[in-house]
């Protein structure tokens, strides 16, 4: 089930990225910041986050098939506040969590060159006490 919904997706969008995504443009994919480490408890989870990550990286490459000066980036959220995440988990704190609306305004300036991180980033998405940031990830 992860597989499909995290890989399926992303190579499917990235393969239609090759094909239509103009130069210059913007392929965000949906990565997490717990497959950047070992996660023990939902492996399959890791796996596919973590083959979402190397996508990323692999665009960023020459002859990825992505158009000039186009960008895949990952965004690695810890959790997005939605409202699904909000009636399987009522009791979490929601201050830690990611307002969608942040994401929104994040692509907006990435596709308008504000702050727009370079192709093949893995950007990690931090929530705490409804302060959001942005870090990149490195290994």
């Amino acid at each position: 089930m992860m597989w499909k919904q995290s890989m399926w997706t992303s190579t499917i969008s990235s393969h239609l990225a090759t094909k239509h995504l103009k130069e210059g443009g913007l392929l965000t994919l949906a990565g997490a910041k717990a497959a950047l480490d070992g996660t023990p408890g939902m492996i399959g989870y890791g796996m596919a986050k973590g083959a979402v990550h190397q996508l990323c990286q692999s665009l960023a490459g020459k002859n990825s098939g992505l158009p000039p000066r186009a960008a895949a980036i990952a965004v690695l959220p810890v959790t997005l506040d939605t409202p699904m995440n909000r009636k399987s988990m009522p009791d979490a704190d929601f201050s830690s969590w990611t307002p969608l609306e942040f994401l929104v305004e994040t692509f907006h300036d990435w596709i308008t060159g504000k702050n727009r991180p370079s192709s093949g980033s893995l950007i990690q998405v931090v929530t705490t006490e409804g302060k959001t940031e942005l870090t990149p990830a490195y290994f």
